[in-house]
């Protein structure tokens, strides 16, 4: 396997993938891998002739810069677990390979039909311009037959996908198929998530209390309403100490928009076990 710092290397390799009429499988990630992204390095490798993943920390979707500083960096460990998963090639730049200083310094503009206004949009504002923004370049770069993305992060598949079929930018990704694929799970059943390594042995042992309750709304699900549910699974978590809701949202899967029937439904929501950030869904 192969790691690459520079775009122009990375052009190189991927016009010799094109003249060879190899596809290529892309799964971009911000590192501090771990089994959540290696199953969807493995549907890249396994659906593919040719496995690339990014390792960038993107600064340009961070509206935190503490946030920035304390997401965790674990090069050499990632370059391990993709050379034993079968990657043919690490895309890890530098900040300043990927962008010029004023792209770092210039909000990224992008018409997000709304979906943008809700959730992780409404909270974290300018982070989806920074997805969207380095998401398009890494697409320009890799020029990917397939790109795999984990439905952890619902709304930036669904963003994503609004992207490649919908946006000004379509046209440029008409071959271009978007992979979701489903969330991984501790068996304790904690989303995986990098940020889980800022977690403590408690606070790990709290946070499962998310999904627990997610996965018992489901069964709340057959005898109650949308708005009921949606208050019970925020009342059942805030009473946990060491918990609090930022928000829990149950929208229409496809335009993110709220629903008041459970026919084609995901919950999401974003909780703070301490100080770390943790999110997750549950699809009705």
């Amino acid at each position: 396997m192969q790691v690459i710092t520079t775009k122009q290397e990375l052009t190189r390799q991927v016009e010799a993938c094109i003249r060879q009429q190899k596809t290529i499988g892309f799964v971009p990630t911000m590192g501090a891998l771990h089994q959540g992204h290696a199953s969807l390095v493995q549907r890249a490798v396994a659906e593919n002739d040719v496995a690339i993943v990014s390792v960038f920390v993107n600064p340009t979707q961070f509206n935190n810069p503490e946030d920035l500083q304390k997401y965790p960096r674990t090069l050499n460990q990632d370059v391990e677990l993709l050379t034993q998963l079968g990657a043919h090639f690490v895309f890890a730049p530098t900040a300043e390979e990927m962008y010029s200083s004023e792209e770092l310094n210039t909000s990224f503009s992008f018409d997000f039909n709304g979906l943008d206004q809700v959730m992780e949009g409404k909270m974290r504002p300018g982070h989806f311009n920074g997805v969207v923004q380095v998401v398009s370049r890494l697409f320009d770069l890799v020029k990917p037959t397939r790109a795999y993305f984990g439905e952890k992060d619902f709304q930036q598949l669904a963003i994503i996908r609004h992207m490649v079929t919908t946006s000004s930018l379509a046209q440029q990704y008409t071959n271009l198929q978007i992979i979701g694929c489903p969330i991984v799970r501790e068996d304790s059943g904690l989303a995986l998530s990098s940020r889980n390594q800022r977690l403590s042995e408690t606070e790990k042992q709290t946070a499962v209390a998310i999904s627990q309750t997610l996965f018992t709304s489901l069964k709340w699900a057959e005898t109650d309403t949308v708005a009921n549910v949606q208050q019970r699974v925020i009342d059942t978590i805030n009473a946990i100490k060491g918990l609090e809701v930022e928000y829990y949202e149950i929208v229409d899967r496809t335009t993110l928009q709220p629903t008041d029937t459970f026919q084609n439904a995901i919950g999401c929501i974003t909780v703070y076990c301490g100080p770390v950030r943790l999110i997750d869904n549950i699809q009705y």
